[in-house]
């Protein structure tokens, strides 16, 4: 059953944003939104790293935010971050403090699911989402770019740039020229010419942009008469000429202006330019719509099992041609020994419970690349290939369950797995290695369950004694496990006997 009302957080580089909106026969409305602007983007070293300031400004936007959303169900709030905590190195180490602060989980997305999620948001405001549209959303770290009809993306992109790091880097200080002006153009521009040809040839009838850099120009351009509710060429040109006069972003007096929005406008400024001069467009319309509604209708269509990380899967599977029916007698094994060892059904244990379908579905994706070493081929695929609905941190925990299914478990240690990750290592592997014949043959007859640092499998005896192979794959995991600072105990019960 879905919720009354959900939330969608946007940790974005720039501002921070929480949208809450009401649900009403499938239709979201927004009831409640607050913003905070963290110039999380600005706090980003030479080395890649976030800075202590920028950290504690974040901390505190998301322990405002946990207030609003104090007695909002886990299931009913998704936080998605973006650019700056795709690329700062101590992301990590920044989030579990950040999820602390929020008291819900937070996803780094990849640029193309960024991208995806603004377009569902965009779409659900358009008037006739059926025309074919260019979507511009500029960004405080990056620029997505996506081109689609009604509610399906034909083309999506993510290009590093943003209006902070324009900002600071041709225009240090708040200072205005015209060198820095054309020298951000120009940077734009050779951005995106590495897509601009590409999305010329798949066309489109409207161009559209959104959040934050786009309406502060629409805003301007109507509170100066310059154009209404869009931004065209011409009033980019009477803009340009006003912000160079003015000369420094402390002398600009516009009427429609946000302050908090001047340190980054000349960033959001020249690539807003770039985009019209390479897109040779003369207007844009805006969108109130994105990346935080686009993040709630996603949430909804899961509550209605329209889930696009199942459909993801299924088109993986098609793409790297898995055995459909390999895969679904692996899971279905490894699902039904998840349930032996966790009784309960938990919101903790049913994300256990889809990470260990997906990852039995997938397992095998890797033998297209070469069978040989075919669990490291997949774990690559799964951690780095562009996957619709899914957060990277699914990924990267995708990834290494399915590489700890087959080899050495040693590989795993490495990756610094999360204590339920052996869990689902364990279901996995003991499910492949079960059916390993790829014969149908059912159900394995197996008990098992946990011990104080490990594992213990009941196996039929009579079934035991008919499987040579398998007594031997067995005996060798017990000590894969062992090497990797766990037991695995083996045990054959006789007919007869109770499961101890």
């Amino acid at each position: 059953m879905g919720y009354e009302l959900i939330a969608a957080v946007d940790l974005g580089s720039n501002s921070f944003r929480l949208q809450v909106g009401r649900v009403v026969d499938d239709q979201i409305y927004p009831l409640d939104g607050l913003k905070e602007s963290v110039r999380l983007a600005a706090g980003l070293t030479p080395h890649k790293t976030l800075d202590g300031a920028s950290q504690l400004r974040a901390l505190e936007a998301l322990a405002r935010f946990s207030e609003r959303l104090r007695g909002f169900e886990p299931g009913a709030v998704r936080a998605v971050a973006t650019n700056t905590l795709r690329v700062a190195k101590n992301a990590p180490q920044f989030l579990v403090q950040a999820e602390s602060a929020l008291g819900f989980p937070i996803e780094v997305i990849g640029g193309r699911e960024e991208a995806r999620l603004i377009y569902v948001g965009v779409a659900h405001t358009l008037p006739d989402p059926s025309r074919q549209q260019l979507v511009v959303d500029i960004g405080g770290g990056s620029t997505e770019f996506i081109i689609g009809r009604n509610f399906e993306p034909l083309a999506l992109e993510s290009l590093y740039m943003g209006c902070v790091g324009f900002s600071m880097r041709f225009f240090p200080e708040g200072r205005i020229d015209k060198r820095g002006l054309r020298e951000a153009e120009l940077a734009a521009r050779r951005e995106l010419q590495a897509i601009a040809h590409e999305y010329r040839q798949i066309g489109w009838e409207e161009a559209v942009a959104s959040s934050g850099s786009a309406k502060a120009l629409v805003d301007v351009m109507a509170e100066s008469g310059w154009a209404q509710d869009c931004i065209t060429r011409d009033g980019m040109e009477r803009l340009r000429s006003y912000l160079l006069r003015a000369g420094h972003v402390s002398r600009i007096e516009l009427a429609g202006m946000k302050p908090d929005r001047l340190p980054v406008l000349m960033g959001g400024f020249a690539i807003m330019s770039g985009v019209l001069q390479e897109f040779n467009l003369e207007r844009m319309t805006f969108s109130e719509g994105a990346l935080r509604l686009g993040v709630l209708y996603d949430l909804l269509g899961r509550y209605h099992h329209h889930d696009l990380r199942t459909a993801t899967v299924k088109q993986f599977m098609r793409r790297y041609q898995v055995d459909p029916r390999q895969a679904e007698r692996v899971t279905d094994t490894a699902l039904a020994l998840y349930r032996q060892l966790v009784p309960g059904n938990g919101d903790a244990q049913q994300r256990d419970v889809q990470m260990l379908n997906w990852a039995g579905r997938l397992h095998e994706i890797g033998i297209s690349v070469a069978h040989t070493g075919y669990h490291k081929h997949s774990a690559y695929i799964l951690g780095n290939a562009d996957m619709p609905g899914f957060s990277r941190r699914d990924q990267t925990r995708m990834a290494r369950i399915v590489l700890g299914h087959r080899g050495k478990l040693e590989r795993v240690l490495a990756l610094d797995p999360l204590p339920e990750d052996w869990l689902l290592i364990f279901c996995l592997r003991l499910a492949a290695l079960a059916h390993r014949a790829r014969d149908e043959s059912g159900r394995p007859p197996l008990t098992v369950s946990r011990t104080a640092n490990g594992f213990q499998v009941q196996v039929d005896a009579g079934w035991l004694a008919n499987s040579p192979l398998t007594t031997a794959s067995l005996e060798d995991e017990s000590r894969q496990w062992a090497l990797a600072g766990r037991e695995l105990r083996v045990r054959a019960r006789h007919e007869g006997a109770q499961p101890a």
